[in-house]
């Protein structure tokens, strides 16, 4: 038995705890996490660790306020085998709540001592206390993953990181000299006001083509972002199908019609955002 629940436990339970339709839990071990799942945990996430687990206590109804059905809570000690993203360290052994869903069968889920886990996770207010970022940002530990995850960070590190798109501006579009010759921009806004455009150049006989510029210069010879990159996530996860009607306000009826068109280039371009973490 673990010891008595900390009062920093404790008011996690509050913050973990969600209403059971908005939460979100671990997809079956099978179904690998795509990369869109990963940057939605991995970048909100000040703590990412790999541990080995202690110990593990599966709570009762009265201290699992919110959990999803078909799901069981436990309060987890672990040892932290590798701090893969933490400024500041982090203590050996390392307590936190997590909810795990039950297997395909219906059985409860369990933790077995020495199981390793990746974790994404918030210091609580006592030392060596955890917050994970969603009640299941506990993921079973494999290279590949912890590999992905390093990587996904790195990049989310770097000085010209590309920033989060808070939504669309304006956008433009200019007739070239010859007939099917155009160029089409499209101004996003960023969370630190960062400078993104979307560019598309169509030309007489050849395949339309669309860049990303991170700055005020646009280079006409830019590839799309590859897939599963973070420019790709920041683009993919939050565009939405279609131009809002704001966007188009200096456009006349036949410039918005193009200027969709070559948004929906954009968009295709991307392809979908697949997340396999399932809601609730």
């Amino acid at each position: 038995m673990l010891p008595k629940l900390s009062a920093a436990i404790a008011t996690a339970f509050l913050i973990v705890a969600k209403p059971a339709e908005s939460q979100t839990v671990a997809p079956p071990p099978q179904i690998q996490l795509s990369y869109a799942d990963l940057a939605d945990l991995a970048l909100g996430a000040p703590v990412v660790a790999h541990l080995r687990i202690h110990r593990a206590e599966g709570l009762g109804a009265d201290l699992s306020p919110g959990l999803a059905p078909g799901s069981r809570r436990f309060l987890v000690e672990a040892d932290v085998v590798a701090l893969i993203r933490g400024e500041g360290g982090l203590a050996p052994r390392v307590s936190y709540l997590v909810d795990l869903p039950n297997d395909s069968r219906g059985h409860a889920a369990r933790l077995r001592r020495r199981d390793e886990a990746l974790v994404l996770a918030r210091r609580a207010t006592r030392p060596g206390e955890l917050r994970l970022v969603a009640p299941d940002a506990q993921l079973p530990y494999a290279p590949a993953t912890a590999d992905r995850l390093r990587a996904l960070l790195r990049e989310a590190a770097a000085a010209d990181a590309p920033p989060r798109i808070a939504g669309i501006g304006r956008a433009f579009h200019v007739p070239g000299s010859l007939p099917g010759e155009s160029e089409t921009q499209i101004f996003l806004q960023t969370a630190d006001s960062r400078p993104i455009s979307l560019s598309i150049l169509r030309r007489p006989g050849e395949q339309p083509r669309w860049s990303v510029a991170l700055s005020e210069i646009v280079d006409e010879a830019a590839a799309p972002p590859a897939r599963d990159t973070l420019l790709w996530y920041r683009l993919a996860c939050t565009l939405p199908p279609r131009l809002p009607a704001t966007s188009l306000s200096e456009a006349g009826p036949e410039e918005a019609v193009a200027i969709q068109a070559d948004y929906r280039l954009v968009i295709e371009g991307l392809g979908p955002c697949r997340r396999t973490r399932v809601r609730r």
